[in-house]
């Protein structure tokens, strides 16, 4: 994650691959692997290397440049006239879709076709096709890949024999497609402890505030445990995704501000409880991708779409980190100071015992009274 952030080339195996086909029975002993930069972080160097190891006489397969977004990002471009319609013997499954790039495109152009927020002029666009040559796995990989460094989900591909990776990528940034899927759950399942101190706060002085620390080193999630709460009873729990706009600068696109401070002195005048401030910025997209997300909005789109828009699902977050700090903090049955239902199935199935669901809601302003009337009719919240 962090070499893609970078703008770094890492590489996805398929071990169900040989030479782009999948043979029963057999050992991939000459399996492809995909390189892959992410196409936010393309800078004309490394575009460079990728057309060097397309070169099949340096051990490539002279396929191309391939660039895999999301189905709704390219339905986006076929939209707009800068990609052409797929061919239904060319369509890549509902979650992606390949584009062979010209080989005379620059990386300022490609990082404008991946990117909704910005106007892409259709020239630069011109000598894409559709095409269906990379195993899926390989493809979806690096969508799921880029989601995890909180990039836009869209990368570049350039296939080379795994006998040639040793040119292009340390080993260190080499991965199996196969091991992606469980990654972030693994992770969330392996949260640890690293930290705790008392910390009062306005309006409620009795605090603790506990770090939990992912297995993939990504930001802690913290809990806001306010007085003493007897576990051997339901808890008052808020679950509450941090919000850097709202929760820090008071923004008014969002109630989350509100939400906050409200779940604070919902908590302390129940007399004990605990606040989970888990790292899910922007329903789990990162707060870049939540103010590209707010352009679109502004453009026309309401939440849910512009989530779609960017190539993200409508909600990213996961339930299992808030679960196994709770069953840390001894934990198994909550009340739940939420108006999502998500969140109440979410929590349960991760086994979490859900005994009420305890209304939350906030007066909407001028500014966010779209919004909330999305979460409403499109998520489901319950005001």
């Amino acid at each position: 994650m962090a070499e893609l952030r970078r703008g770094g080339i890492v590489a996805l195996l398929d071990g169900q691959q040989m030479d782009g086909q999948q043979m029963d029975g057999q050992q991939p002993a000459h399996r492809h692997a995909a390189l892959v930069i992410a196409a936010e972080m393309l800078e004309q160097p490394a575009l460079a290397t990728l057309l060097a190891a397309n070169n099949a006489g340096q051990g490539g397969t002279g396929r191309g440049i391939r660039l895999v977004v999301t189905a709704e990002r390219a339905n986006a471009l076929v939209r707009r006239g800068l990609v052409p319609a797929p061919a239904a013997a060319t369509a890549a499954d509902d979650s992606h879709r390949l584009l062979a790039l010209s080989g005379a495109l620059a990386a300022e152009a490609i990082r404008q076709i991946a990117d909704p927020t910005v106007e892409p002029v259709a020239w630069l666009a011109a000598g894409i096709v559709p095409v269906a040559d990379v195993a899926p796995a390989l493809c979806q990989g690096a969508i799921e890949l880029t989601k995890l460094a909180r990039l836009l989900p869209a990368a570049l591909i350039v296939l080379v024999p795994h006998s040639a990776l040793e040119r292009w990528v340390d080993p260190a940034f080499r991965l199996e497609a196969a091991d992606l899927p469980a990654f972030r759950r693994n992770a969330a399942a392996n949260l640890r402890r690293v930290g705790s101190a008392p910390v009062p706060l306005d309006g409620a002085e009795s605090c603790e505030i506990v770090a939990f620390r992912p297995s993939d080193g990504g930001k802690e999630h913290l809990a806001i445990v306010i007085g003493r709460p007897d576990t051997s009873q339901p808890v008052l729990v808020r679950l509450h995704s941090e919000c850097y706009t709202g929760d820090l600068l008071g923004s008014l696109r969002c109630d989350c501000g509100p939400q906050l401070r409200g779940a604070i002195a919902a908590i302390e005048k129940a007399g004990s409880g605990v606040l989970l401030y888990l790292a899910q910025e922007g329903r789990g997209i990162g707060l870049v991708n939540k103010l590209r997300a707010y352009r679109l909005q502004d453009a026309g789109a309401d939440t849910l779409d512009a989530n779609l828009q960017l190539g993200y699902g409508a909600d990213e977050r996961l339930y299992e980190p808030a679960a196994e700090m709770l069953r840390q903090l001894g934990v198994g049955a909550v009340r739940l100071l939420t108006n999502n239902p998500e969140k109440v199935a979410g929590l349960a199935q991760c086994g979490i015992a859900v005994i009420e669901r305890v209304p939350h809601v906030f007066q909407a302003n001028d500014h966010n009274e779209r919004y909330l009337s999305t979460k409403a009719i499109r998520f489901g919240h319950m005001f």
